[in-house]
Order: structure tokens, then sequence, then C-alpha cells
């Protein structure tokens, strides 16, 4: 079985879930072909599964007007049996390759379903986006197939790598420093919370200003920000509890990857969150931008280890059933086969 992928993204969860696929493909022997932009710290995350062909697919270059041709070129010399671009804008370079189905994998809402007009099925990471595409007029096939994580349970960093003490309550949050991931609730949410410590793990145009924010607050000296890391389980691990502020989140691939780790998690009830996660069985659920609600929920599962068991057995629970890689490979691997 043979897959081309069209990849653009830079850096974030949809791109771990990218190579997690490509890596779950490769060890059940597919052939793969990924079309990526230059310089992705993640290459070498899935150079051995895949052939690799870079380019930057800009609006105002020579490859903006070479690289369609080129991937219809590339189509025909391989005869995949699918075509994969993910999101709307790699959907752009989606040729018109008659020999095999052509499928726009989404992890967010689309503005526009202009992007997929060689696209023979929409897969949607979430019911929710589903729903989305089909009231924009989408009317030919949809599939909801979601995201999983390595669910390998790694040791955690010490603390005093990151100039944290022993024995403190510490909260992790992780992802790209924007507005919709919602980091200052959580920095306002633990200002409320003496002697919580606080993990940020990322990076972004928001940096400086959480930093401000943080030391407005009064806890700089307790906040760590800890740039992009290659591998954030470690850090997961050796926190106390898992917080996912965003005001808006179609999926939330950092809650599988703190399950995976065995950490309780505090969530707000954004769109992916709101589908998977069951208030009180596998984690807490907050309203968007609630900061006493938030400070209320971290300080319910910090102080009562009982409860943050249960929460670690459900979100465990519910990470195996519902986003395991062999569930998740062996839907892409049966949409090619039909």
């Amino acid at each position: 079985m043979k897959v081309i992928h069209f990849h653009f993204g830079k850096d974030g969860g949809a791109e771990r879930f990218f190579t997690h696929l490509v890596n779950a493909f490769g060890r059940r022997g597919i052939e793969q072909t990924s079309i990526i932009r230059p310089g992705r710290a993640w290459r070498k995350d899935i150079d051995g599964a895949t052939r690799i062909i870079e380019s930057h697919f800009r609006n105002l270059s020579l490859d903006r007007l070479l690289l369609p041709m080129k991937a219809m070129r590339l189509a025909k010399q391989e005869k995949p049996d699918a075509l994969i671009a993910w999101a709307p804008r790699a959907s752009e370079l989606m040729p018109a390759y008659p020999g095999c189905v052509k499928i726009s994998r989404l992890g967010d809402y689309p503005p526009k379903l202009s992007y997929f007009k060689n696209t023979d099925i929409i897969v949607c990471n979430t019911p929710g986006i589903a729903d989305h595409v089909r009231k924009l007029g989408w009317d030919r096939r949809v599939e909801v197939i979601s995201n999983f994580t390595t669910t390998e349970i790694v040791a955690p960093i010490a603390r005093s790598a990151v100039d944290t003490p022993d024995g403190v309550p510490l909260v992790i949050s992780m992802g790209r420093f924007v507005q919709r991931k919602g980091f200052h609730t959580l920095i306002e949410a633990v200002a409320l919370l003496p002697g919580t410590w606080l993990w940020l793990a990322g990076d972004g145009e928001e940096r400086l200003a959480l930093e401000n924010l943080a030391r407005e607050k009064g806890i700089i000296n307790r906040t760590r920000f800890l740039g992009w890391q290659a591998d954030t389980r470690p850090y997961v691990a050796a926190a106390d509890l898992f917080v996912m502020p965003s005001n808006h989140e179609p999926l939330g691939n950092v809650i599988l990857e703190a399950w995976a780790q065995k950490r309780p998690v505090v969530s707000s009830r954004s769109e992916g969150p709101s589908w998977f996660m069951r208030d009180g069985e596998n984690g807490l659920l907050v309203d968007i931008d609630d900061v006493p609600g938030f400070a209320r929920a971290m300080q319910q599962v910090l102080a009562d280890p009982a409860l943050a068991r249960d929460l670690v057995t459900g979100g465990y629970g519910t990470l195996m059933e519902q986003f395991s890689e062999e569930a998740v490979s062996r839907a892409y691997i049966e949409l090619f086969r039909r």
C-alpha cells in the first residue's frame, strides 16, 4: 500500500500527530512519501518511515506555481492508494489524480470549502468539525477518525533541572503561545493558589505578554517557561496536574499526551474536550475564561489524592479505548481499502 502526504504545518499538536501517524503507517508496512516545508524540527522524527520532499509552497514563490504540477507527476509515477492533504492549505495542492482516494484531513474548522475542489473525502478528527463542513455545504463523504498519541510512560525529569523545588504542587500546560490557548487565564488562576508552581512548555507571539502577566500577578518566581521541547513527556510526568485552558480547541492532543503519562487533567469546556471528557470521571471541566473556576478545580485535584487517582484511571481508560494507535491506524487503512 502506498500513501502520499502533503503537509505544510509548522510546530504544534497537529504536527505531533502527523509524526505519530506516519510512523504508525511505517510500522504497518505502508510505503509513504511526504511533502513538507524545509527546516521542520520534527523532520528527524519521520525520517525512517517516509521519503521526504521539501517545498515552501508559499503564496509568493515559484513553488506555488510548480508544485501542483510536480504533485500530479508524482502521483502518476508512484500510483498511490491514497493522497492525504493535511489541513486546508495543503488541500489546495491536491492533484485531480483519478487513480486513488483523495483525502483532506482536518483538525480544525475550515472557513470555506473552496480548498477541497479535488478532495473525495474529508476526514475530521472530531464530530464537531464534521458537522461544520456539512453545514458549509459539503455533500461528498465525511469520516470522523480521531488522533492518537504514544502511550509509553517515561521517567519524569528532575524538577531541579528546571529550578523547581521538590514537593511543591506543580501544574503544567503546553502549546503555542497565542491568545486562543488561554494561558493568560491559567496564569491568573495559579496566582490564586499560593505555593503552586507553573510550567509552560511552548513558545509564540504571546510569550512576552505572558511573562509580563506572571510578573504582574506576582508569580514569576514560581513560573517556568520551558520553551519548545522535542519531547514534553518527561516534563508532564514530573508535574502533579495538567491543565488545558484553551478557549478554542477542536480536539486537544495535549490532553491525550497527559493521560498517556497518567496525569490528572483539568480542561476548559472547549469543543474537543467537551466531546471526549466526562466531568468528574476522566477529568474536570471548567467554563472558558473562568479564572476562579480553574483555580477551584486545580485546588480540588491537588488537595485530594483519591480524586486525582480516579481521574487518572478514567483518563487512561479513555485514551486506550478511544485514541489508541491500533484503532486509528486501522480506521485509516480500511478507508484506503474501501
